[in-house]
């Protein structure tokens, strides 16, 4: 359901690129026609909270941190080591050994489910 909502506003809002989701996020997105982060980031709290809280039937703990982490990506290098980073985390974490055996990620879509949309260079 988070991942689906991920996709809802690809190509109006913002450019999905890469995504993980283990026990917490990470996404790289591309942000289109002068939209906010912060308000693309507020939506998809606010959407997957409500969503989250009726399955458990009730109004469970925070389901997100009230705040974010935003980076600026640099250059080409950079923005190749930020998708890097973004797949090989469940590897970190030992949840799988091969990025692409997470379900839950960009890495998996892309090795098993026909790929995310298209990464684009940032050049």
């Amino acid at each position: 359901m988070v991942v689906e909502n991920w996709f809802y506003f690809h190509g109006t809002r913002y450019q999905l690129i890469a995504w993980v989701m283990p026990n917490h996020v990470h996404l790289l997105i591309r942000v289109l026609n002068g939209e906010s982060l912060s308000r693309i980031v507020h939506s998809w709290k606010s959407y997957t909270g409500k969503k989250i809280s009726a399955l458990l039937a009730g109004s469970p703990p925070s389901i997100w941190q009230p705040d974010y982490w935003d980076r600026y990506i640099r250059n080409e290098a950079h923005f190749q080591r930020a998708i890097e980073y973004i797949h090989q985390n469940p590897v970190k974490a030992g949840l799988v050994k091969n990025a692409e055996d997470w379900r839950w990620s960009s890495a998996y879509a892309s090795a098993n489910a026909g790929g995310p949309p298209a990464l684009p260079s940032i050049l």
